[in-house]
């Protein structure tokens, strides 16, 4: 799930400590959303300023009319912070892995909510420990 940081970053969601996935308005990424379930954990990502995955959020409520939308088209969800990566992984890390090619935040870059496979899921991790550890790739 992407934000801007300075209209709503991690930190706000740590405030907040339970966020309203409000404002998508696109079909792709709204059917992102409708596939969630609670429980469900996701990548939190600073879009714009920063570039990178900061933290895992957890899918607290589903299936909820978009308040920011008047015609009632358009759903979202609720997500709670659930820890911060050991360190954050790069959109210039992300691309530069041969085995995210395939990965939404690559091909559909515009997507404020991506779908992340668990391989995906597994190799993003693993580059939070490498980049927390001093292994900073690309």
């Amino acid at each position: 799930m992407k934000s801007e940081p300075n209209v709503y970053g991690w930190d706000d969601l740590l405030e907040e400590q339970e966020g309203t996935w409000d404002g998508v308005r696109n079909h792709r990424a709204k059917n992102n959303m409708i596939a969630m379930d609670v429980g469900d954990q996701v990548f939190f990502y600073h879009s714009n300023i920063g570039l990178e995955i900061v933290g895992i959020a957890e899918v607290s409520v589903t299936g909820i009319k978009d308040p920011t939308d008047p015609e009632g088209k358009w759903d979202c969800v609720k997500i709670k912070p659930v820890r911060k990566l050991a360190a954050p992984v790069t959109l210039k890390q992300v691309k530069a892995e041969p085995r995210l090619a395939d990965m939404e935040l690559v091909r559909l870059m515009r997507l404020s909510v991506s779908e992340v496979t668990p391989e995906e899921w597994d190799i993003v991790l693993a580059m939070s420990e490498q980049n927390a550890n001093g292994h900073q790739q690309a």
